[in-house]
């Protein structure tokens, strides 16, 4: 009677790393291209909001002098 091959432990370890290391079937297939959009969109949108604001508060530092010392 032969007995069943058995994984060493070196074969066992590495099988669990490499399990680890896959990504998700859920992950590969990645979000839909109108979520990327949308998300690009919001973006874009925060950033041109930002540098807007940024850019009143520089003129209006620029108008009054700068006299609150900041």
């Amino acid at each position: 009677m032969r007995l069943p091959h058995r994984k060493s432990q070196m074969q066992r370890l590495l099988d669990t790393v490499g399990d680890s290391l896959e990504v998700p079937s859920t992950l590969k297939s990645g979000p839909p291209a109108k979520a990327v959009k949308a998300g690009l969109i919001a973006a874009g949108g925060l950033a041109g909001l930002t540098a807007g604001s940024a850019g009143i508060s520089s003129l209006r530092h620029k108008y009054e002098g700068g006299r609150d010392g900041s």
